[in-house]
């Protein structure tokens, strides 16, 4: 088969490399991929590169990435149904703690890691599903039903913020969505109820003034850069469901203003999601879309012999959608 590896960490276009390989056999409990597409994210982006603290070499000899993607079974190894050959998936966790991921043209991993497609989805939008798919459900629905609720998501354009919009909308809540003026429109598209400047410098008294006693659920990108502002337009018990930090990875947390209103922290990391939770994700996933309420957006598809590049556009900023690699 054709994949897509590196065995050190460095820049894409240095380290990724098109190789020809065996194709995987599934082992007792595994199913055999044929993808698709690949889903880059910037999580894989950032594994290659080497940017996770103390991580100084990549754990495996040879590394396939990325998580995400979406194809259809051609085997199943021992103890899996048989009849589930021919089936549309979706992957979640391709890479976790796992060698070879989906950038390549198949994948073999446990069964319940590959999930059945419902018939009127997309390949596409199938591998836009594991992880800004699950971290919007999650962050949105993880604490139950929001219906009346008022929900700020910060980066409402990102691939998360922008899934996270749609899926709150669904649910029924009134949204509150951050990001930049050139973003605006994407996500008034999305459903938001109001769009504000991330930058205003008056940016907790204009959330304010639209919910007076506070947000009742905060969807945070950035937690570091914005705890000065989260403990003011958060509700007194309301939650924030952070998801990252990237830009701050060891904030300065005012303890008080998040006690006296007893605040909670929600830390997600999808990757680790139990199994109930992520079920009740893959559920509210399926369920929207369903109803035409959620597709996730693709901002590039590309190649498998730009998977470089791919790597790189996921971490551009200003992008609009999902980093798909098309494998075939």
């Amino acid at each position: 088969m054709r994949a897509v590896t590196y065995s050190s960490f460095g820049s894409a276009k240095d380290v990724m490399t098109l190789v020809q390989m065996d194709s995987p056999t599934p082992t007792a409990g595994e199913v055999l991929v044929q993808l698709a597409y690949s889903g880059a994210n910037p999580s894989d982006a950032k594994a290659r590169a080497g940017a996770r603290p103390g991580v100084t070499k990549p754990a495996y000899p040879m590394i396939i990435p990325n998580s995400d993607g979406a194809g259809i079974i051609t085997a199943v190894g021992q103890g899996v149904d048989p009849t589930r050959i021919g089936s549309r998936v979706w992957i979640w966790n391709g890479q976790w703690q796992r060698p070879f991921g989906t950038c390549a043209e198949f994948i073999a991993l446990p069964a319940d890691q590959a999930v059945d497609m419902p018939d009127d989805m997309a390949m596409e939008t199938g591998a836009c599903l594991g992880i800004p798919g699950l971290t919007a459900a999650h962050a949105v629905l993880g604490g139950g039903d929001v219906a009346g609720m008022t929900l700020l998501i910060s980066g409402g354009a990102g691939s998360v913020g922008h899934n996270a919009i749609q899926l709150a909308k669904w649910a029924g809540a009134t949204v509150i969505a951050t990001g930049s003026p050139n973003s605006f429109d994407r996500m008034t598209a999305a459903g938001a109820d109001h769009i504000l400047d991330y930058r205003a410098a008056d940016l907790a008294g204009q959330i304010l003034a639209i919910a007076p006693n506070g947000v009742d659920r905060a969807v945070e990108v950035e937690f570091g850069q914005n705890a000065g502002l989260l403990h003011q337009v958060v509700r007194a018990n309301g939650t924030i469901a952070a998801y990252g930090s990237g830009k701050e990875m060891a904030p300065t947390l005012p303890f008080g203003p998040y006690l006296f209103k007893a605040i909670t922290i929600d830390i997600l990391l999808i990757y680790i999601l139990p199994k109930s939770q992520r079920d009740a994700a893959i559920d509210a996933l399926h369920r929207a879309h369903a109803e035409g309420a959620f597709k996730p957006a693709v901002h590039h598809i590309l190649p498998l012999e730009d998977s470089a590049t791919a790597h790189d556009a996921t971490m551009t900023p200003g992008r609009a959608g999902a980093v798909l690699i098309k494998i075939r």
